[in-house]
């Protein structure tokens, strides 16, 4: 594994430095990054995509356990590095120099072209742009249930900010509980790792870190993840209003359907995960 006077040296020869604005802080605590991999499971012969390699660290380690990887990097200058790099690993990983995302509610179609169809996991220390969209794409579009016609995520295994990890997890109530957290639990196994702090990364970023693993349930709480996003994005709009005011101006027909244990007096933060996919199932059925 490179360490952090080779990655400072990478950088140095090439000109480059970490750039802020694309969240880059190099995760450098070898023990970590061993942790990350186990607990993705991955073996050898696997298909592994990684967002936003950086200098390869990562990328290495899971070339050298036998994975085949495709690498997606949003910045040139380190996508150039990579490709030198990793030229000896031949066919066993495909770089792509690009965002992994198109928009927000896709990905980028040359990482899905890369992909084949075939399944994945996700293994990363993921930027904190592209953390919530594309979490939240791959636990709904790419579950093994419904990803059909597109490849499927066997499971996500990442490094995100303790912001993000947080909201991931959160439960009704908290300030944290939201969208993110609905979506993912409700097709998703959410468990921590390792928490990290700011020193097992270059440059040290100001917040603490966590590794999460997100593993698809195999059954999800709702067959069509679109419907519960529509809900949520209903409800928790508005968050502090009550549940009853929204639906009088958005689903007045659902007011005589709520599910069992829902008021139209509660607030949509208080509504458990399973009450949301409970709503989101009367707001459709209701709308069709």
């Amino acid at each position: 594994m490179q360490t952090l006077t080779q990655i400072k040296a990478l950088l140095e020869e090439r000109g480059l430095r970490p750039n802020k604005s694309l969240g880059q802080n190099f995760l450098c605590d070898h023990n970590l990054l061993r942790r990350l991999v186990e607990a993705s499971g991955a073996e050898p012969g696997d298909l592994v995509l990684e967002v936003g390699p950086g200098t390869g660290t990562l990328t290495e380690s899971l070339l050298e356990r036998g994975c085949k990887v495709i690498a997606c990097e949003v910045d040139r200058g380190l996508a150039a590095l990579l490709a030198d790099r990793l030229d000896r690993f031949g066919e066993r990983v495909d770089l792509i120099s690009g965002d992994c995302l198109a928009g927000k509610r896709s990905i980028n179609h040359a990482v899905l072209e890369r992909l084949q169809g075939r399944p994945f996991r996700l293994v990363a220390n993921l930027p904190y742009g592209v953390a919530s969209p594309l979490m939240a794409l791959l636990a709904t579009d790419h579950h093994p249930r419904i990803a059909s016609e597109r490849p499927a995520c066997m499971g996500q295994f990442v490094t995100v900010q303790q912001e993000v990890a947080d909201r991931l997890s959160a439960g009704p109530g908290s300030k944290e509980f939201g969208e993110l957290g609905v979506v993912v639990q409700a097709m998703c196994e959410v468990s921590n790792v390792a928490t990290l702090g700011p020193e097992c990364f270059w440059p040290r970023p100001k917040v603490s870190s966590r590794m999460v693993a997100i593993v698809p349930r195999e059954r999800p709480m709702i067959e069509e993840p679109s419907v519960l996003v529509n809900a949520c994005r209903m409800l928790l709009g508005q968050r502090r209003k009550q549940i009853g005011g929204i639906l009088a101006r958005e689903a007045p027909w659902v007011l005589s359907r709520l599910p069992k244990g829902v008021e139209p007096t509660m607030r949509a933060e208080a509504l458990r995960v399973e009450q949301f996919v409970e709503m989101a199932r009367a707001i459709a059925r209701s709308e069709s």
